[in-house]
């Protein structure tokens, strides 16, 4: 069993090839996907429509591939946290976020993350590999909300543009008719800024952009990202100038408040500037203090005077409410370090 490629997480041509390879009618892939994507179902026994012979070859082929998650944490708010398995001693967590007419998933795409952004607890964890597109999907279809779910965010563990043909699979069949059939305007990904991938991205999707700045100014944002020495922040933003985000798409800069290093008036102003010719938004996030960092969040009093210094710049500002904080599935704080051999 363990060899075993799982079937859930293939697209429609892939799905192709393999009814093709098996010697099946043509219009088995068709059938498969619908009983994948649009069937709440886990074995291909259930596949009613689909001929005794058929499954017996899928089922010496493949594993079906959608796994529950090992352990749920509830926060006092109702966001919860579940933990998933993907591998040998290797484990992602991904947060389920209630809230009124909404309930968004945010979801992971890496184990740990090679960033290391100093602020950000998943990236204080190291890399332990990249999700396959079956363990990002299996984040979605297995959560036991899944029926509820308005709204998916990239923003998990991991950095998307570094896992890239996983993810592009991922969205394919999440948007696809013959998959999820979810807009892509329900859907954001959040990522440092990585150009050649961000520029697929960009190009083959609407899916909605969110790019982490948390300063504006190179020097200051090199010593908590290390990626801007090599991947300048201007370089992301030029390419996003290239792009419509003037209708439905949107993009976000996300920026969290760290006291005494990124919060004066000085950087709302530069934030601004570097913004401009972007219709943008900036989402100013708490900083969630842990373990191994010498971090410490911003005042309210100081975040709200940021805030009130972009928008007279005309920029649309909101403040993240922080959620799940209390089970550490707040924004920075994802990790299963403890967990993995």
């Amino acid at each position: 069993m363990e060899n075993l490629q799982p079937i859930f997480g293939m697209t429609i041509s892939q799905l192709q090839a393999v009814v093709a390879e098996l010697g099946l009618p043509k219009f088995t892939a068709k059938q498969i996907a619908d009983w994948l994507y649009k069937k709440n179902i886990t074995s291909f026994d259930e596949m009613t429509n689909i001929s005794k012979k058929a499954k017996e070859l899928l089922s010496a082929r493949f594993t079906f591939g959608i796994e529950p998650p090992i352990k749920e944490s509830v926060s006092q708010d109702g966001t919860k946290k579940y933990l998933y398995k993907v591998g040998d001693n290797r484990y992602v967590e991904a947060a389920y976020i209630p809230d009124r007419d909404r309930a968004t998933l945010c979801v992971s795409c890496q184990s740990g993350c090679k960033m290391g952004c100093k602020f950000c607890n998943t990236g204080l964890q190291g890399f332990g590999g990249n999700l396959s597109t079956n363990q990002i999907l299996n984040q979605i279809k297995a959560l036991p909300e899944f029926e509820k779910l308005t709204n998916l965010v990239f923003m998990g563990m991991g950095e998307p543009m570094d896992n890239l043909d996983n993810i592009m699979q991922a969205l394919e069949i999440l948007t696809a008719d013959y998959g999820f059939a979810m807009s892509p305007h329900r859907m954001t990904l959040s990522t440092v800024g990585l150009v050649p991938a961000l520029s697929q991205f960009l190009q083959k999707t609407d899916v909605h952009l969110a790019i982490s700045v948390h300063n504006p100014f190179p020097d200051e944002r090199a010593e908590i990202m290390p990626i801007e020495k090599a991947q300048p922040l201007k370089r992301a933003l030029d390419m996003v100038r290239q792009y419509d985000f003037r209708h439905q798409r949107r993009f976000s800069a996300e920026y969290i408040m760290i006291q005494g290093f990124n919060d004066s008036p000085r950087h709302a102003r530069e934030l601004a500037s570097i913004l401009q010719g972007i219709p943008s938004r900036v989402n100013l996030i708490r900083y969630h203090e842990h373990p191994g960092s010498d971090f410490h969040a911003s005042s309210d009093i100081r975040i709200h005077e940021f805030q009130q210094i972009l928008e007279q710049r005309g920029i649309i500002t909101t403040i993240r409410a922080s959620r799940g904080e209390d089970i550490n599935a707040a924004c920075g704080l994802l990790s299963t370090k403890e967990m993995n051999g």
